[in-house]
This record gives structure tokens, C-alpha cells and sequence, in this order.
């Protein structure tokens, strides 16, 4: 059966480079920029404008390719081990792949809901990307197999994916608080504790599994 990972991913790769602005891999006339406005996160198009279809479409369009490749690179590195985890907790194959794009597609709602209702009257609050959505997809490897290595481009050293949640939460949290950049980090904190949450909710056996994995509860 087809990967929903790999669909997700060439579908927000076309979509994305299609709508960057200046610079394209696309010939001009497969460029798309002006889908960036039509599709980005908007809390006050969404609140006022009733535009809902952005807290889902902000997802397939990125700042630029940087911003894209890093996404997708993550999601390409953890998202099939998800799915898999999806389709041995589900009761049969396609049910785990209908539960997995569920999740990833319901990530990208619950990544924004802060920001929703922090920003509504605010109409220039905007924002762009998959990090919410696979925020929720690397916690939800992290939940699966807390043992199971992360490394980053600044995080060379592969570390234990706990260890990593960990950090990777506080320093969300704290960035969250300051608000001094352009880094949705509401959202990637949204996305992660969403991924803890929503495998709970299929299979709340999964926590036990999480921590008979960690090192200080093994046997």
C-alpha cells in the first residue's frame, strides 16, 4: 500500500515550490506565488473571514526552500516510522493509514489553535509551513520509542529521542514566552504535545510501551 508520508511529502514539495516567490525550480509558467497569500495561516481571515480552509492549506506552503527541505527532510526521517507504529496499533492496515493522515492532517489544525484565538483581531498575524504538523509526527516517534536517536543539523550527535523531547519542549516554552522572532514556536509546541496525545487516544497502551522503553523503567 501506498506511503501517506511520501504523498505528503511530494504533495507540499509541488505546492511549495510552485508558490515561492522570486527564485523557482518551477518554469515560469507552472509558478504559482500568489498561492503563499491565497493559503497561509491568517488567524483574522480565519476568525472574521470565515476562511477556514487556511488552518490546513498554511501547511503546503513554506517561507522558502530552507524552510521547506528541513521540514520535509524530518518528516521524511520519521514519518514512516509513525505510520507503521500507526498500523500495528490499529485494528487492521488501512484503518493505520487513514488514523495516520488523520493525524497528520488534525496536527496541523491543533498546531494553530493558540494562535487562533490569541491573534484573531490581529490581521497581520500570519504564518506559514508543516513544523506544527511534524513537530506532532517526530513526539509521536519520540512516544513510540523513546530510545530511538535524533540528530539535527545543529544537534549532530544523535541523542536519545526522551532526552530530546524534552529539551526540545522547554526551549519551545521559553521561546514562546520572549516572542522575539519570526519562529512559530506556539505552534511547534502545540504540534509535539499533540503527537504525545493523539496515539494515547487510539491505544492508550501505548504508554505503558513508552515507559518499559525508557532507561530508568526498564527492567
Amino acid at each position: 500500500m501506498v506511503s501517506f508520508t511520501t504523498l505528503i511529502i511530494i504533495v507540499t514539495c509541488v505546492i511549495s515550490v510552485a508558490a515561492f516567490e522570486g527564485d523557482s525550480l518551477f518554469p515560469e509558467s507552472l509558478r504559482r506565488p500568489e498561492w503563499t497569500d491565497k493559503l497561509k495561516f491568517n488567524a483574522y481571515a480565519v476568525w472574521h473571514g470565515k476562511q477556514y480552509y487556511r488552518v490546513l492549506s498554511y501547511g503546503f506552503v513554506h517561507g522558502g526552500m530552507w524552510h521547506l527541505v528541513f521540514n520535509m527532510l524530518t518528516l521524511y526521517f520519521f514519518g514512516p516510522y509513525v505510520e507503521s507504529c500507526f498500523l500495528v496499533i490499529a485494528p487492521s492496515e488501512i484503518l493505520g493509514k487513514v488514523l495516520y493522515l488523520l493525524f497528520y492532517i488534525s496536527a496541523l489544525v491543533v498546531s494553530t489553535s493558540v494562535d487562533l484565538a490569541k491573534h484573531k483581531d490581529n490581521a497581520y498575524f500570519s504564518a506559514v509551513g508543516a513544523s506544527g504538523a511534524v513537530s506532532a509526527v517526530l513526539f509521536a516517534s519520540i512516544l513510540f520509542n523513546p530510545r530511538l536517536p535524533v540528530a539535527f543539523m545543529f544537534i549532530p550527535i544523535p541523542i536519545p529521542g526522551w532526552i530530546f523531547g524534552i529539551l526540545y519542549l522547554v526551549y519551545c516554552y521559553v521561546m514562546a514566552k520572549k516572542n522575539i522572532d519570526n519562529i512559530g514556536h506556539t505552534a511547534h509546541l502545540m504540534g509535539a504535545v499533540y503527537g504525545l496525545v493523539f496515539p494515547l487516544l487510539i491505544e492508550p497502551q501505548v504508554f505503558n510501551m513508552f515507559l518499559k522503553n525508557l532507561p530508568f523503567f526498564a527492567n
